[in-house]
Parts: C-alpha cells; structure tokens; sequence
C-alpha cells in the first residue's frame, strides 16, 4: 500500500527545508505516496511549501512569546482551536502515519495522531530538545535526531541517530571553485569569507563586519557577504568604496556557489546552518542566537567545538572579538585543515533518505 503521511510543523527555514527534503526522499522512494503538509498560518511554509508542490494545511497557532507576556494570554484558546483543527484534518485525510520536524504547528498534529492511535515519527534538529518534541517523544515510534546524548530527552531505545536533512542543491551540488567564484565576481587565489546570519540575516553579526570593510580590502581578503532584508540597505552604503572585495546581497539563493567560494564561514548556528556546513567541510566561526528557546543555537554549536571542529564566538562579543579571531584563522593554516577534518565527519548527505526510510516502515506496521 502507498502510504498516507502528514508532515507538521515550520515557523523558520530551519524546519521547512528538512521537512520538503524528507517528503522528497519518501516519494524517491515510493513515489506513489500521498503527502499533505501542516504548518502556522501567516508563516514561511504556507509559501514554500506549495513552491515545492505539496498542498498544506495552515493551523492558527502561534509560539510562546518571550518578549511581550501579554501576547501569551490568547494561546491557551489558540491552541484548543487548533487541537480541533488538527483533529478535523486528521480525519478528512487518514495518514498512516503523522511526522513532526518541530516548530509550534507539529505539535497539535501529532498530539491528535497519538491520541487517535496513529503511528508518530519525530525529527529533532537540534542538541537540546524543544518543548513540543520533549511532550511528543515519550509516545512517538521513533525519534530521529542529530546529536549525541539525545537520552536525557527521550527514550533510548526509540532514538536513531541520522543526523539533520540538507537540501539536494547542496548535497548533490557539483559547482566548481572557478563558477562558485565567477558568479560572486571574486579573483581566484585570494581567501574568502562568506557571512551569513540565516535568512533574515543577523543583528549582531552585521554590525561586527561593517566597520571593519577597508581591513578586508586591506588584507586582500574577499567578503561575500549576506545581510538579510533589513541591514541590506546599511551593507551596501558601506561598502560603496569597497565593491573589488566585499559582495553584499540580502539574500542568496545559490547557497552550493557560496560555500563552494568560501575559505571560511561565519555563521548562526540553527541545526539547518550547521547541517549544511557539516555536509560542505568548511572552516566556520559560529555566533549562536541568543534568544533561540533554550539557547539551543549555543548547545548546538559547542558539540562542534568540543570536537575541535568549529570556533564559537557569544553574540554579546561579536563587536569585539569576531572580525580578529577571523583574520587570525585565515592566517593559520593548520588550524583550518584541522577543522575541516574534524568537521567532515559529521555531515550526513543521504540523513533524508534515511529518515525517509524510518517513516515508511514505521507507516506500514
């Protein structure tokens, strides 16, 4: 039998990209199967999704808001509402089996699912568990994840480890340095940086580079830079008189070309980024968010520091110390190789079709 699967949850790039890369494995591998996708109204996915060519449901559901408590009054209401939406879709669409990859949509889903006695898969993206995915694993099938000593979340003998989904144009990329470089309008043989602070860029991030453009063209060291909608503007301005070196976009769709052209990376450090960066064996300085539910984007970034395979830098002292430590790595060869070999191995090209395969089995138990 085909099988029938919901996948549920979003809110951020970081979730939506993993979820379209697994329901792609599963119809490489069963291309006859029925895959209806469940997200937040009003988020990313209720575009990118469709994009990709899956129909989706939006549920009126919203995150906890650490900044403004009061916005926190209606959620309580808001989920009910859409505990009773899940349950509604559920019945309409009859999967065998329901997947969460996290964000606050995955949970009213897979919460009716358990309930209504069918089949639950989570994929935690990051080293320390969400809320949602914490609730969810004591009664999922099994529980795929990315991280060593995911137990102290969830039941030992339900976790496989297989490391996060990455897009196909990144693993299955086969850019060459020369195009990577040409498409940037970069000079070969000379080092370059790639800055990036996810897809609506980073605060802190970006105000650490920009006083610092005339020391790159001073170095002869080349910034691709991508600064998000919002800084876009200030980036370009700044680095006018620097054009030869520094390349400002707000956003890069063409990631494969970016890390093909990159010596070394800064980046934020959401499971998606690290993900990616693993697959790629690039040199990279992380600068976690910090505001990410519980400073996960910090957990996440030290398992790779523990390994000797990244540097990690505190948000509060980007505007200090990021830009030294930069040029001090792009000065120290051995450090860089290092990294890349402590790095290599923990990326996982085919975590998708993995991942992919646990579902279907479990869908047909």
């Amino acid at each position: 039998m085909a099988i029938k699967a919901i996948i549920a949850g979003g809110g951020t790039g970081g979730h939506i990209f993993p979820a379209i890369a697994i329901a792609n494995a599963i119809k490489k591998i069963d291309p006859a199967a029925d895959i209806l996708f469940v997200g937040a109204l009003g988020k990313m996915e209720m575009e990118k999704v469709p994009q990709a060519g899956y129909p989706i449901e939006g549920l009126e559901i919203v995150g906890f808001n650490r900044s403004n408590i009061f916005k926190n009054l209606l959620l309580p209401f808001k989920l009910l509402k859409s505990l009773n939406h899940a349950k509604k879709i559920i019945q309409k669409f009859q999967p065998n089996i329901a997947v969460g990859v996290g964000g606050y949509a995955s949970f009213p889903i897979l919460r009716k699912a358990q309930k209504m006695g069918i089949p639950t898969v989570i994929q935690e993206q990051n080293s320390y568990a969400g809320k949602s995915n914490k609730i969810l694993g004591k009664k999922a099938r099994k529980i795929c994840v990315a991280y060593d000593g995911m137990e102290q979340f969830f039941p030992a003998a339900n976790i496989i480890q297989t490391g996060n989904p990455v897009r196909s144009n990144i693993t299955e990329s086969a850019v060459s340095l020369e195009d990577a470089l040409a498409y940037f309008n970069l000079v070969p043989g000379k080092k370059t940086v790639f800055v990036v602070g996810g897809s609506l860029g980073a605060k802190s991030i970006n105000e650490a580079i920009l006083p610092h453009l005339a020391s790159f063209v001073a170095k002869d060291i080349q910034l691709v830079w991508q600064t998000g909608k919002l800084f876009y503007e200030t980036a370009v301005a700044a680095a006018k008189s620097y054009s030869s070196h520094v390349k400002v976009y707000d956003f890069i769709n063409v990631m494969d070309f970016a890390y093909k052209a990159a010596d070394v990376i800064v980046s934020r450090a959401g499971a998606l980024a690290i993900a990616e960066i693993c697959v790629v064996k690039k040199p990279v300085i992380f600068v976690p968010y910090p505001y990410a539910a519980e400073d996960h984007q910090t957990k996440n970034a030290m398992n790779l520091v523990d390994k000797k395979a990244a540097i990690m830098i505190p948000d509060q002292m980007a505007a200090q110390q990021l830009v030294n430590e930069l040029f001090s790595l792009l000065q120290n060869k051995a450090l860089m190789e290092q990294m890349e070999t402590n790095i290599a191995p923990l990326g996982n090209k085919h975590a998708d079709m993995q991942i992919a395969q646990i579902v279907i089995e479990q869908a047909k138990k």
